[in-house]
């Protein structure tokens, strides 16, 4: 048994700004000074007090309503055990608060056979070992309730200018969803239909603990038709609708030092669901891609604190992360829009479990989770062959290694992200690329823009340029189909449609205006390099044979 002897740190000043509870009125002096006893319902003191009720009845429930806390002697009350049931019974069923009992004029011991009853029904029992006025009781603990009363209506008229000023200027769901658990400091969650965790508000505290196995305690809460305690959690979970059409819920998690939920947090929660809805109707309806989006960038630029906290986020979002191999795919759209929502739409119709997002102007990214033992080229061929139907031929699609935990992501995709440089729109008719599909010239392709690289094709190259330029030549076309065939003169001669006479004077001629010496194999090299460079860089004319100028002698 529990003794309330001693006021506890909570005043009950302090819950003007809730609701009165069972436990608030217990730590009044008026109650205190009767030396109060919990002999049943220990639970239960969380339960808000709508009103205080004297009452010597035997049949007190046709006179209340429901939320009294009554005080007695019980001095009516039968000897016969059965009778005493019922009278607990009645109380229970109306939704009595609990039973206070003053020991002295009727007992001097609460009966046991009451006690029995009333921790059957979950009622708290209280008696007092010492006699209390209960005028003072009621005076006292009414006035609480009045005051709380009008605090309460002034807190619901701050919150509901709250929501409405949200809603007014166009904020953003996850802003709404904060807003929420800021007010009642309890976290505040935002789901789809399919039980994801859209938006997650977790009141400071830890994400990885509030969304800790989501998925799970998600789908074993039911969904009331409306805003009401639902699950073994006793969450508050009010349904999103417009016009009969659910398109989601909003949860809120009670606080785990006070995890009493009052008519405030249900105040809240409908108002946030109205201003969500809105929202909605407004034009905020990529919420879902939105989220994953965020979680996405977030996994790629490592900003969750834990490992836990980063894998309990992905798998709020539908995907599942322990025993799964992670896939970094990433697509070059250019200026088209919507592909994300197209491409997480294909990849949701197939089975296949992702998050999708834009990750920066004109790429798309997905993170795909496949069973260990499963091959994932099949699902890089379809992305990349979607992609070809949707964005044209230019498309690139890049693939970075399979990772076994979260934390390698961020190496998967910038891997990928080089690869998706290296390769030249159009270049490949391969549905997707890997880091083994770049070769030299990818390489300088990714290097293009850097000015070392230019500068290498200006000093190697620079003067053979020129006197293209100057004498309308075609010597670096000469130049590179000769390293095109190794050094083979006379396949390179036969390849550029000229006489061998003709080709070698024209090489004697590069190697003059170079200053190097093309039967070395290293400075075949370096001119290669260069050459590539150049044609990456688009300085190369169009291909074709290389032929004798009309009336020219070579």
């Amino acid at each position: 048994m529990r003794h309330m002897s001693e006021p506890g740190e909570t005043s009950p000043g302090s819950a003007s700004t809730r609701f009165i509870t069972i436990a608030d009125v217990l730590r009044l002096p008026v109650l205190v000074a009767g030396l109060p006893e919990v002999v049943a319902g220990e639970s239960h003191l969380s339960r808000p007090v709508r009103w205080v009720h004297v009452t010597e009845l035997l049949d007190p429930a046709s006179f209340l309503e429901g939320g009294e806390l009554i005080l007695t002697t019980g001095m009516p009350h039968p000897e016969d055990p059965t009778l005493l049931r019922a009278y607990v019974d009645q109380l229970a069923d109306i939704g009595a608060a609990g039973l206070v009992i003053e020991l002295g004029r009727r007992y001097h011991q609460v009966p046991a056979d009451l006690v029995h009853a009333c921790r059957s029904r979950d009622l708290p029992l209280i008696v007092l070992h010492r006699e209390v006025r209960f005028i003072d009781v009621t005076q006292t603990v009414h006035a609480l309730l009045l005051d709380a009363q009008g605090e309460l209506l002034r807190r619901a008229q701050r919150i509901q200018d709250t929501f409405r000023t949200l809603t007014l200027r166009g904020a953003e769901p996850g802003e709404i969803v904060t807003s929420a658990a800021e007010i009642t400091d309890c976290p505040v969650v935002l789901e789809n239909l399919v039980h994801h965790a859209v938006h997650c508000a977790p009141a400071g505290r830890p994400v990885g603990q509030v969304l800790s196995a989501w998925p799970r305690r998600s789908y074993g809460t039911p969904t009331p038709d409306r805003t009401a305690l639902s699950g073994p959690e006793e969450w508050l979970v009010t349904p999103l609708e417009h016009r009969g059409s659910r398109w989601g819920r909003l949860v809120l998690l009670p606080d785990e030092n006070d995890p009493a939920i009052g008519p405030e947090h249900v105040m809240v929660l409908d108002h946030a669901a109205t201003a969500l809805t809105l929202a909605r109707l407004s034009g905020h309806a990529r919420w879902d891609r939105a989220a994953h989006e965020t979680a996405l960038r977030d996994l790629i630029e490592r900003r969750h604190r834990t490992a836990t906290e980063a894998r309990t986020r992905a798998e709020s979002l539908g995907l599942p992360v322990t025993g799964h191999r992670l896939i970094a795919v990433l697509v070059r759209v250019g200026r088209r829009e919507g592909f994300g929502d197209d491409l997480a739409a294909r990849l949701a119709g197939a089975g296949v479990r992702a998050l999708v997002g834009g990750l920066r102007p004109g790429v798309v990214g997905a993170l795909i989770a496949m069973a260990r033992a499963s091959a994932w080229q099949p699902i890089a061929e379809r992305i990349g062959r979607f992609a070809r139907e949707e964005l044209g031929e230019d498309t690139v699609v890049a693939v970075g290694p399979g990772v076994a935990d979260l934390d390698q992501i961020a190496r998967s995709f910038a891997e990928a992200e080089q690869v998706l440089e290296a390769i030249p729109p159009g270049s490949s008719d391969r549905p997707f690329h890997v880091t083994s599909d770049i070769g030299l010239a990818e390489l300088l392709y990714a290097l293009r823009d850097d000015v070392r690289v230019q500068r290498y094709v200006t000093h190697r190259l620079g003067r053979l340029i020129e006197h293209d330029e100057r004498h309308d030549g075609d010597l670096v076309a000469t130049l590179q189909q000769y390293l095109a065939e190794a050094g083979n003169k006379s396949a390179a001669a036969k390849r550029g449609g000229l006489s061998r006479q003709a080709f070698y004077h024209r090489l004697r001629t590069i190697e003059r205006l170079l200053g190097r010496d093309l039967e070395s194999g290293v400075q075949r090299t370096e001119l290669h390099v260069a050459i590539t460079a150049l044609d990456v860089l688009g300085g190369l004319p169009p291909a074709g044979r290389v032929t004798d100028p009309p009336g020219r002698n070579d």
